[in-house]
């Protein structure tokens, strides 16, 4: 199987005036980032609105979701605003889809915070209508593509991974930290989390990109960043803060050698990091091409 090409994204909130997102768009690409991707959160603004936005200041950067919360939205309504917003970014649309995790904001949208099983059940669901509705354009909602754009769905449990294998074109693995057990190898998870999405992919499995949320580039891993990254996962060590796949730790031709290795040992080629360590992890970007 031949290697895939490495690819990279940025996941950043729009922020202020149409100028200044606008403004960070350009910086992005010029970074030599792939893609933009705009997280589904109620305390940001709307993902749709900022991609398109940011498409119009951009002509190459592809615009991503990382990742709606599919229970947030109807399929239907979902699927009208995915074909629309394809069209107006002229086809540089990735969608990522999520089951939604944050008990508070299903409570402040007003709607049930169903069981986890119950949440990757309507993910499911919500991926097989997207999918009957592009196959049958002609119906409503009236849509402009005749395909769902690039289809991401990400998770760490059997059941979203399983879903993610079988149905997704790119299979996301999000921050580890908070789903590591004191005193397992963070590594060891990653590997485990990848045999299962091979297993359950089956022959498709050489057609999956395989993308890896990075929650932190520390270029010189001193006490205070790794304290900055522990503060989300107090019960980790040091060193399985150091060993968690989503943490890029070292000078960049270290994190270099880090992703050549992710992608001959995993198979991930596809690296998104959030917008804080945008900079540091563009100097990585360049280190590899």
């Amino acid at each position: 199987m031949p290697t895939r090409p490495f690819r990279f994204g940025v996941s950043m909130p729009a922020t202020g005036s149409r100028s200044a997102w606008q403004a960070k768009a350009r910086q992005a690409e010029g970074l030599g980032y792939d893609v933009l991707q705009v997280p589904d959160h109620l305390d940001a603004p709307a993902p749709f609105p900022a991609l398109v936005s940011a498409a119009d200041a951009t002509t190459t950067l592809r615009l991503g979701t990382l990742v709606l919360n599919a229970a947030f939205y109807r399929p239907a309504l979902l699927a009208r605003d995915i074909a629309d917003t394809d069209l107006l970014t002229d086809g540089r649309l990735e969608v990522g889809l999520g089951a939604g995790h944050a008990a508070a904001e299903f409570r402040a949208a007003e709607l049930p915070y169903p069981a986890a099983a119950e949440r990757v059940d309507n993910l499911a669901h919500t991926v097989a209508e997207l999918r009957r509705m592009f196959a049958t354009p002609d119906q409503p909602p009236t849509l402009h593509g005749r395909t769902v754009p690039p289809l991401l769905l990400a998770g760490l449990g059997d059941r979203a991974l399983r879903l993610a294998a079988r149905e997704a074109d790119i299979v996301g693995f999000p921050v580890m930290a908070l789903t590591t057990p004191p005193g397992a190898d963070p590594q060891q998870i990653l590997a485990d989390r990848v045999a299962h999405v091979r297993a359950e992919a089956g022959a498709r499995f050489g057609a999956l990109e395989l993308n890896l949320f990075v929650a932190a580039v520390i270029p010189t891993p001193t006490a205070e960043a790794l304290t900055r990254v522990r503060r989300r996962a107090p019960n980790l060590t040091e060193d399985q803060v150091l060993r968690l796949p989503n943490v890029l730790a070292g000078p960049v031709p270290r994190i270099a050698e880090t992703l050549h290795r992710y992608r001959e040992t995993y198979g991930l080629s596809y690296f998104s990091v959030r917008e804080p360590h945008m900079t540091d992890f563009a100097k990585v970007i360049a280190h590899l091409r």
